[in-house]
């Protein structure tokens, strides 16, 4: 056993110096997709952490009550919380209306709470710009004058009462816009949207109902706490504010984690392309490896163990990679504070970072190793591709067909496993990209109803910029797919396409022959990535109310797509068909 461990050893460690290059590129490409799924991971911690930094910051409450009814009636319900042996500290009752704010030319749904100047026990906002409120002023939560486009010194009028913007500022014990809490008096919580601001108590001259903000003794019983009272109060933990924060970037955390998905098998694809021409080119050595007597178990475990390792390690860093820069590529909401630490990734990211690791190196060696087990000693010597299985109306219709045409379609013929991974690059591409359009296409469709206005959703914005990274990694991994195939195509077509120049083939025939071989698996591809990213999308939107992004973006993206293959294979296609036919068939 020790001997088998030595030697596989010894072989990964002289795998890996030889063929660098190789194993960078297989790390890049597994590393690219398990950054994607890892920033997935890291939208929720983000939300947490920043959520964790404002309750901090604002000394926010455990949980918060706000009756059902209205009037002065509800406030002896209150003063039964706020006496409750669990509570040990409170703030509050702060007087609450649910009024129509103008500004600036709109009318939007507005919850208006009373405060005091002094600083409250439990739950004071933070002030981010200017200063806390004051007789005739109000303080704006911030996400809502991010909003708005409300700044220090404008006008609004609430209720008809002008009021001026003296700061702006965050909370911890309300849902930052657009959910604020609007809810028409006695029917409870509504789902409408609005914003929130702050007054000076007197402002809010007819109380529709109040809040109160408590502390328990602990934290982590909130639930218990909240549900030992009666119907008539709406009490909310503050693990329900975490919620709301998190809800508005799980539509970006949900296209993170499918195009983490998406990018894994475009890796596969890639690392397939790769380790199929390295196995391919180490059948010689499976052949020796077997004729000094070792079997198939220590043949896969050596092609195994080295690409296992490899996809680890690539994972590790790729998770690692993504979930640090997180934070910098994703800003929590504009309610709540930013975070500059990253915590550990939590287990959750690290088992799907080794389960994706694990499925790559199984997915790319399995088969292939397989084969090349089965081969006997003497044809894994003689490293010779298998022919083509060649049919009479196959052989009369090549005969019509023109030279690059056909050569093209000889070399596919002669390794259909990398036709199909063309074909499974190409279509991932497009089936992404067509799903990004799709997205792309609902952003300004959706706006929130503020009762007299529409503003742009916030939510759209962090869900269109997880669109946009997971389209620009997409591109780059399918470029990184495309040159690694072409890589690939040339150094196993070198023999071939010299005996076809020897035998009056040009080079620019031999050179477009090698690059339609690229290009025919690739159209297809691209054609069924279309509908299949159309219906990836109309799946996860069971609103049924979105919008088609446009036929010509759709085409023009397929014709970018195919113009990219097309440049990326020719380029090198025609280079490596210059090169003299002696050299070649002597390299050979």
């Amino acid at each position: 056993m020790r001997g088998r461990l030595l030697i596989i050893g010894r072989l990964l460690v002289r795998d890996v110096r030889r063929t660098w290059l190789e194993t960078a590129l297989l790390v890049v490409a597994i590393g690219a997709a398990t950054a994607t799924l890892s920033l997935g991971f890291a939208l929720n911690a983000i939300a947490a952490s920043s959520y964790q930094q404002t309750r901090a910051a604002t000394n926010g409450p455990d949980a918060a009550a706000e009756p059902l009814g209205t009037g002065d009636a509800v406030l002896p319900d209150l003063e039964a919380v706020a006496n409750n042996p669990d509570t040990i500290a409170s703030s509050g009752p702060f007087p609450i209306a649910y009024l129509m704010m103008s500004a600036g030319g709109r009318t939007v749904r507005t919850v208006v709470e009373g405060r005091d100047p002094s600083p409250a026990a439990v739950d004071q906002p933070l002030v981010r710009s200017g200063t806390w409120i004051a007789p005739g002023a109000a303080v704006v939560e911030h996400g809502f004058a991010v909003a708005l486009g409300l700044h220090l010194g404008d006008r609004v009028t609430v209720d008809g009462r002008p009021l001026r913007v003296a700061g702006t500022a965050i909370t911890a014990s309300r849902s930052a816009y657009p959910s604020a809490g609007w809810r028409v008096p006695g029917q409870g919580v509504a789902t409408a949207s609005a914003g929130l601001i702050w007054v000076e108590r007197s402002e809010v001259a007819h109380p529709q109902t109040y809040s109160l903000k408590v502390r328990i003794a602990d934290p982590d019983a909130s639930r218990a706490f909240t549900h030992q009272w009666g119907p008539g109060l709406n009490m909310l933990r503050w693990q329900n504010f975490e919620e709301r924060y998190q809800e508005q970037n799980r539509d970006a955390q949900l296209t993170l984690r499918l195009g983490g998905w998406m990018l894994n098998v475009l890796s596969i694809a890639g690392v397939l392309g790769i380790v199929a021409g390295r196995i391919a080119g180490r059948r010689r050595r499976v052949g020796v490896l077997k004729a000094l007597g070792a079997g198939p178990v220590l043949i896969a475990l050596v092609h195994l163990t080295e690409y296992l390792v490899i996809a680890l390690t690539a994972a590790g860093a790729g998770l690692l990679a993504g979930w640090f820069t997180a934070p910098a590529l994703f800003e929590p909401s504009a309610g709540l504070l930013g975070t500059s630490r990253a915590a550990p990734p939590p287990l959750q990211a690290l088992l799907a970072a080794v389960e994706l690791a694990v499925a790559i190196a199984a997915a790319a060696t399995v088969v292939p190793v397989l084969r090349a087990t089965a081969t006997s000693t003497t044809h894994a010597l003689a490293d010779a591709a298998a022919p083509p299985r060649r049919r009479r109306w196959r052989v009369w219709l090549s005969r019509r067909l023109p030279t690059p045409l056909l050569l093209g379609v000889r070399i596919n013929a002669r390794r259909p496993r990398r036709a199909r991974l063309v074909t499974v690059n190409a279509f991932m591409t497009m089936f992404a990209l067509s799903a990004v359009l799709m997205l792309t296409a609902q952003i300004g469709t959706h706006p929130v109803d503020l009762g007299g206005t529409e503003l742009p959703d916030v939510r759209g914005a962090a869900t269109a910029r997880a669109g946009f990274l997971v389209a620009a990694v997409i591109c780059v991994l399918a470029l990184f797919n495309t040159v690694v195939s072409t890589w690939s195509a040339v150094l196993d077509a070198r023999h071939p396409l010299a005996v076809a120049r020897a035998l009056g083939a040009t080079p620019f025939q031999a050179g477009t022959g090698l690059a339609v071989a690229q290009l025919l698996p690739a159209l297809p591809g691209v054609a069924a990535g279309v509908p299949a990213g159309i219906g990836l999308y109309a799946y996860f939107d069971q609103s049924g109310g979105f919008h088609y992004a446009t036929a010509t973006a759709m085409l023009t993206t397929a014709l970018l797509v195919v113009l990219a293959i097309v440049a990326l294979t020719a380029v090198p296609a025609l280079l490596a068909a210059r090169r003299p036919i002696a050299t070649t068939l002597e390299s050979t």
